[in-house]
Formats: structure tokens, sequence, C-alpha cells
């Protein structure tokens, strides 16, 4: 392998390296415009807590605390796909505000305005069968896009590949299915009458957080953000072809939400846990797949863009050809981890987790061209000579673990994944 990718054209690379976001973020009108927009939204949102917090206090506490439990297995993902360039956390708390704030403030008023339109236009039948199918995606989905948009308009140097485009629409994805899974579940406990209590919480809980969270906004939101990030990153393609990719994957990312609040197989398949798990995954896994697919591809020509510079340091003391190979994913991260672990104890899992993020950050800074790499350099060896103190020097993946145990790693989860799935349906009597 050669470093090539990096001396490719800004337009033909599958990265494009960008520098650090700084107060040159604060020059640009797009910034105050969407800050204006994230302080309305917050405006808004803020109005609606502060009428459940007087009326439902504890109701809203549990559910604010309930639903942020969302973000920490999703933080863990995000991290995984975005371990070789992390995005700046001011630029993803930015997107996690405007799918939390902006994009729900929007919604829920879009979503009823398109509803009764669907009624007068339609027939009332039609919009309480598929209202909820067409109405919602389509104010929600625009909504969630521009805040992928609002990223590049205010720092664009920082969706510098497809992958990022992924990482910010999920993000964005998050924060809207966190807001207003908490506004669901108020209404949820106003509905029910019975006051203060958090019965009804629990349950939307574990309909719309646990069960629709797998594949629910955060997925749209990664399908839109793609698309966007092919649309602004591959200079190469013609500009109708990006486009149409851009159009092509907020198109995707709004079926995909159609389907999963259509009345389809509403009935079709009975009522009982297992139909309703069957429902759950006919549903739910063609986007799934999809976006794995992408999300897939767009990672190895990233990974296949940093090891090329990597390689070219040709350096054992910085990394080695084994390293390289580690470094390109994240199961293969993991396991050297655990391979290190196993061999020197917790502190060698915990230097080369270091070393791991050390190397990633120098490939990036190779990336742009950055001259005094001093710091880096320092920063990898200092891990290295940890390494070799508790007597394992280099950070690989042990024989044995190759593609085959990931993928019984990987059946081994989704077959827990749907028996607790299943478990769960039934003690909710498959409602």
């Amino acid at each position: 392998m050669t470093a090539e990718p990096r001396l490719r054209s800004e337009r033909t690379a599958p990265v494009q390296p960008g520098a650090e976001p700084g107060l040159g973020l604060i020059r640009r009108p797009a910034f105050w415009i969407v800050l204006a927009l994230l302080a309305a939204g917050g405006v808004r949102m803020a109005l609606i807590a502060a009428h459940y917090a007087a009326t439902f206090p504890i109701a809203l506490l549990t559910a604010t605390l309930l639903f942020a439990l969302l973000a920490v297995p999703f933080s863990f993902v995000v991290a995984e796909l975005d371990f070789l360039e992390r995005e700046p956390p001011v630029l993803l708390a930015v997107a996690f505000a405007w799918g939390g704030l902006v994009a729900t403030s929007v919604s829920i008023p879009g979503s009823g305005a398109l509803d009764d339109i669907i009624a007068k236009l339609g027939s009332p039948g039609l919009a309480a069968d598929w209202g909820a199918a067409l109405a919602g995606p389509t104010v929600e989905e625009i909504a969630k896009t521009l805040g992928v948009v609002a990223i590049v308009l205010i720092a664009r140097a920082q969706v510098n590949s497809v992958l990022d485009g992924v990482v910010y629409g999920a993000v964005v994805g998050l924060g809207f299915q966190i807001i207003e899974d908490i506004v669901y579940a108020m209404s949820a406990v106003a509905l029910a009458g019975r006051g203060d209590t958090v019965e009804p919480v629990f349950t939307t809980f574990l309909l719309r957080g646990f069960l629709s969270g797998v594949w629910s906004h955060t997925l749209f939101g990664a399908l839109a953000g793609a698309g966007i990030g092919y649309l602004v990153v591959r200079g190469e393609r013609p500009r109708r072809t990006r486009i149409g990719a851009a159009t092509l994957a907020v198109l995707g990312a709004w079926a995909s939400h159609v389907l999963w609040n259509s009345p389809l197989l509403r009935d079709g398949l009975g009522n009982g846990a297992v139909a309703l798990l069957a429902v759950l995954v006919l549903k739910g896994l063609p986007p799934l797949v999809l976006i794995w697919l992408l999300v897939r591809s767009a990672h190895d020509r990233e990974a296949d863009y940093y090891a090329a510079i990597l390689v070219e340091l040709n350096d054992p003391e910085l990394i080695t050809p084994a390293e390289v190979e580690a470094l390109r994913t994240g199961s293969r991260r993991a396991s050297a981890r655990s391979h290190a672990r196993a061999r020197a104890g917790w502190r060698a899992r915990g230097a080369v987790r270091r070393l791991q993020h050390a190397q990633a950050r120098l490939a990036v800074e190779l990336s742009r061209g950055t001259t005094d790499l001093t710091r880096r350099h320092l920063e990898v060896r200092r891990q290295r000579h940890l390494l070799v103190s508790l007597g394992h020097p280099e950070a690989l993946v042990p024989e044995g673990k190759g593609p085959w145990r990931r993928t019984a790693s990987a059946v081994f989860s989704t077959a827990l994944a749907v028996a607790v799935l299943w478990a769960l349906i039934s003690s909710l009597g498959g409602a």
C-alpha cells in the first residue's frame, strides 16, 4: 500500500483534510443565523417543558433521565465510527441541539398542520390511517437534514468525508429522538389522567425508546447525512450526480420513515408478541441494512486513506504494519485491546487504546500537511514505551480473530437483541 490517496487532489481524495474550527466560525453570517434558530427553538421547547414541569414534575424528571440514557450507547457507536478523525465537540453539540430544539420545535406544529391539510384534501379517514406516515416524515426529515446543511454552512472544512455526514446526521437524529420522545411521554402522562405518575413514561420509553430506537430518527438522519456528505465531498463527480445522490438519500430517509409510521402490516400478522416483533423487523431491517452498507463503505474509504498515510511513515516505533491493520475497523481495534489485556493486564489495554488514538491523530495531522509533528510523535512514542515496559510492545490483533469470529459475534448479538425485544414485547402484552 502506498500513500497515493494523500497525493491526490482534494477533489478526488476520499477525505478532504480540514483544519480545526476556531474563531473563524463566529465571523461567518451562517453561524449567527444558526445560533438565532437554536435560541428560538430553545425558547419554544423551554415553554413546553415549563408547562409540563408545573403539572407533572416527577414524570418530566423521570422521562428526561430515561431518554437521556439513549444517548449513552449511541455515543459509543458514534465514537467508534468517527475514531480516525473525531468531530469537534462544539459541532456535535450544535448538531444535537439542532435536532432537539430546532427540528423538534418546527415539526410539532408543522406535522399537525400538514396532517390537517391531508384531512381536508383527502379525507379524515386518510388522515387517521396515513397522516402520521405522510405528515411526520415530510416535515421532520426536511428539518433534520437542514441541521446537517447548517453544519456545512458554518464549518465546511469539518465535513470532509461521507462518514462525517453520517455522523452529523445521526447526532441530529439523536437529538430529535430524545426530545420528541420526552414530549410523547409527557403527552401519555396527560392522556392517562392519573396525575403525576411515571407508569406511562416507562411504557413510552420501552416502546419508543428501546424498541424503536435502533431504527428510528438516528438511522434516518444518518442516511440523509450520508447524502449531504456525498454532495459536499465527492467533488470529482458531476454536480448532477452529487445532487441526485443527495436527493435519493434524503428520499430514502423519508421513505424509511414513512414505512415505519405506516399502517402496513398493522393487522396482517396478528396481535401477539411474535407478530409485533416480525413487524418491527420487517419495517426496520431494510433501512438498517442500507445504512450499514453505506457506513461500511464510507468508513472503509476513510480507513484506507489514513492507513496509506501511516504506512508511508515506515517507522515501526510510530506504527507497525500489524497496527495499521488493527486501526482500520472498530472490531479490530477492540480485538487488539482485548489481546493486550489478556497478555499484560488492564494497564496495557488502556495504553493500546491511547496509542490507537495517538496514531489516528497523527494520521489526521499528516493529512492536513502539518509541518511540526513533534507533539504527535512524542504522544505516540510515550504510549509505545509504556506498552514495551508492560511486556506488550505491539498493538496487534492476535491470530484467529478473523472475519468468522466477528461474524459469529454479530450473529450472537443479533440473536440476543431479538430475544430481549421479544421479552419486552411479551411483557407489554404485545400491545
